[in-house]
């Protein structure tokens, strides 16, 4: 399969919208197409995330990747966080997530960062593996911890 891997403008936003919303859901969020355009078309305009978006040679909107600009204070590096990575289940197990990758490996070397960090869910097994298959190892010594903010 062939596919067009670009950083997505305004033009883009209704697709990548409906991708995103299906991204949530997966991730057991309730829907909200609204919602997902307003935060997606946020982060183009404001260019404060970097966005990949997979189309194939049909032009279908197949799947995306976003990451968010970090910093390493150990390393005193730039670092991205890849934080979100999904492709339509139609064209999953197609090399497009691997092809995402790329551009987001390609990203950390071009900009002079440290490299990349993702976290996932301990039950996306698949995910998991194809992290590990492209080179990505898992931080054994580090847990991540989360706090709600609790909002007044």
């Amino acid at each position: 399969m062939e596919l067009q891997i670009y950083r997505p403008e305004l033009d883009d936003l209704d697709d990548l919208s409906i991708l995103f919303d299906r991204y949530r859901v997966f991730y057991k969020q309730k829907s909200d197409l609204l919602g997902a355009k307003e935060f997606i078309g946020e982060r183009i305009r404001n260019e404060d995330s970097y966005i990949f978006l997979a189309r194939n040679n049909d032009g279908v909107a197949v799947g995306f990747s976003q990451l968010y600009p970090s910093f390493s204070s150990q390393s005193i590096q730039r670092m991205w966080i890849l934080n979100d990575l999904y492709i339509e289940k139609s064209f999953r197990r197609h090399g497009i997530a691997q092809a995402l990758l790329s551009s987001a490996q390609d990203l950390a070397i071009k900009s002079g960062s440290k490299g990349l960090l993702l976290c996932t869910q301990t039950t996306n097994v698949n995910a998991q593996a194809l992290y590990e298959k492209v080179g990505f190892v898992e931080l054994a010594d580090y847990k991540w911890f989360f706090q709600e903010a609790k909002h007044a």
